[in-house]
């Protein structure tokens, strides 16, 4: 690399910007008495990278700035006054202050959004495969071949299997081949699961198979019925208690009833009552299914499952 023309003293030029012999399009900054790294295209008006300013004394006139120094003091001034005009006429354009940088000079650092944030983790409240029980702080599993009930007769939440068939006893009814609803005991003083499970599973068998809920006997009666099943069980980490019983109705199949009994994990801890009613036909859905979604259900808070 070569020094800028000599002055008619035969030293290196003041200091300033000179024509870069190695880059034609950009020029570099002499500081009087070497070359220095920082560099601007040619003619732009782009602000040195702060260029050092000369000393005193280093124009050999004792401790005053030289006349070189002065040129160089009044064009490093010009090309200031040059980046502040147009920082503001970029800013009034786009609203964003955009200063420009020399060909060398590092790129600004701007936030990006991170691609791999984790998001929120599922909630049950929300999933449209699972029966939210809001007031018991539960969800149910919806299997294949289930719905959540829409029917206003329905005051607590309810999944039904989504096919349907008129009533054996009433064929003006349509009836489903499975149901099950989930509930807060109430009206009673049991605190035992298995007491309050032995209870209820009776209440469970009158409103699936003998009178329904407005008072119709769409099977045509409970005849009889038998137990089949009294167990403990453990549902969302609490300890309860499911009582089922075959039911043998006076039109159609029948069907399976059972009660299923534990203390909520919210609250005061008090019961809840998981009822349960599957038709014993060939169409009704496979009486294991009872016990999967037990053991499906979970707390809302739970995002495992």
């Amino acid at each position: 690399m070569t020094t800028p023309p000599p002055t008619p003293g035969g030293l290196g030029g003041p200091p300033g910007w000179y024509p870069d012999p190695g880059r034609p399009t950009h020029e570099r900054w002499w500081d009087g008495r070497a070359w220095t790294g920082h560099t601007r295209p040619a003619g732009g008006p782009q602000p040195p990278a702060t260029a050092p300013m000369p000393l005193a004394g280093t124009s050999g006139q004792g401790g005053g700035i030289g006349k070189g120094a002065l040129v160089a003091l009044v064009t490093a001034g010009a090309v200031l006054v040059a980046a502040i005009v147009t920082g503001v006429v970029v800013l009034g354009e786009d609203d964003e202050p955009t200063v420009p940088q020399s060909a060398e000079a590092a790129p600004t650092a701007r936030p990006t959004a991170t691609a791999n944030a984790p998001e929120p983790g599922p909630s049950a409240a929300g999933d449209p495969e699972a029966l939210v029980d809001q007031l018991n702080g539960i969800s149910l599993p919806l299997l294949d071949g289930w719905e959540k009930s829409d029917s206003s007769i329905d005051p607590v939440p309810t999944m039904v299997t989504a096919d349907s068939y008129k009533c054996p006893g009433d064929s003006g009814e349509f009836c489903r081949h499975g149901t099950v609803s989930s509930r807060t005991a109430t009206g009673t003083n049991v605190k035992s699961p298995e007491k309050l499970a032995g209870q209820d599973v009776g209440i469970a068998a009158d409103w699936a198979y003998d009178n329904d809920r407005v008072g119709n006997r769409i099977h045509g009666g409970i005849k009889s019925h038998r137990l089949v099943k009294s167990a403990p069980v453990t549902v969302a980490g609490r300890t309860g208690h499911v009582v089922r019983w075959r039911v043998t109705t006076g039109a159609g199949p029948g069907g399976y009833v059972q009660s299923l009994v534990f203390p909520s994990a919210t609250g005061s801890e008090s019961l809840i009552i998981v009822r349960f009613a599957f038709d014993a036909g060939p169409d009704a859905p496979p009486l294991g299914d009872m016990d999967r979604i037990i053991k499906g259900i979970r707390p809302l808070t739970d995002v495992s499952g």
